[in-house]
């Protein structure tokens, strides 16, 4: 059997996990993105970006992979020696969940792909999750996560010249500037139990993944952006849509921009270049998709 072969050999691959609504982790979340953490309280909606903090990887120390991943070849496919990044992700919110409730998780992989795209091989692994409360079914998300072989310099994408920070056109409806300084990166990569070295490890990232800094998280920048944006929201978001462009760096001033259209927002984060690195598109109940 062929390396193609055995790797899309785990598509359908199933995994249930359990967590809990946890208080103590809520407002540390909260804390982390500059909210009163006494806000929160039990039996309170948990906001809905925030489930980012369930269902942290419980692999044992000895399992990890020397990227700092749990190693793949269990419920992932083998895929060990190769850089793992976000690629984006698709969440629908059915209904709320609750701070201090019991949440389970299935996951399945609908998918295993290899090609070669503009900066060389690739696999792009898929990952359903459907996450469930007391009250059933509460959200629904698929992940894409790809892998590429470490070959020295990491492949960055340089800025997009059509895309400044206000998202090419002037439209902004809000924009602020934030520096994501090594401390923010510190407690979100531990409320999450993320101990991918790219983003706490300068010479792993430098010397061995060939990036120039350490990396902020994917999950983090899309959290920022829906925390700018939230006060601006006329309701609460039924669906949204995240997609990394290219890489942010710890110590990188990011501007945090958005706008409102119709049934939803978009939002997007910026580089001090002005170049688009992260793209979030929020639906309201009712809107499309």
């Amino acid at each position: 059997m062929n390396a193609a072969a055995a790797i899309t050999d785990w598509v359908g691959r199933t995994r249930q996990d359990e967590d809990e609504v946890a208080l103590a982790a809520v407002r540390r979340l909260a804390a982390t993105l500059d909210r009163d953490p006494a806000a929160l309280t039990p039996g309170g909606e948990l906001p809905e970006s925030w489930y980012a903090i369930l269902f942290a990887p419980l692999a044992c120390h000895s399992a990890l992979g020397t990227d700092g991943h749990p190693a793949t070849g269990d419920f992932l496919p083998p895929l060990g020696g190769m850089r793992r990044v976000f690629g984006g992700r698709r969440t629908r919110f059915v209904a709320p969940l609750r701070i201090g409730e019991a949440v389970e998780r299935r996951s399945t992989v609908t998918g295993v792909t290899t090609r070669t795209g503009r900066r060389g091989p690739l696999t792009l692994v898929t990952v359903s999750h459907a996450i469930s409360g007391a009250s059933g079914l509460a959200i629904t998300e698929e992940q894409d996560i790809i892998y590429r072989t470490i070959d020295g310099a990491a492949a960055l994408r340089p800025a997009d010249e059509t895309a400044g920070a206000d998202g090419g056109d002037g439209a902004s409806h809000w924009s602020r500037t934030l520096h994501v300084d090594p401390a923010l990166v510190f407690r979100y990569s531990a409320l999450t139990f993320n101990a991918h070295r790219i983003h706490y490890d300068l010479p792993y990232a430098r010397d061995v993944e060939g990036y120039p800094a350490l990396l902020v998280n994917g999950g983090l920048t899309a959290l920022l952006l829906i925390e700018a944006a939230r006060p601006r929201l006329p309701r609460p978001i039924a669906f949204y849509a995240a997609r990394a462009v290219r890489p942010l760096f710890v110590g990188d001033r990011v501007t945090l921009s958005g706008r409102l259209r119709a049934g939803g927002a978009e939002l997007w984060a910026a580089a001090a270049d002005g170049g688009v690195a992260y793209r979030v598109e929020l639906t309201f109940p009712g809107g499309a998709p």
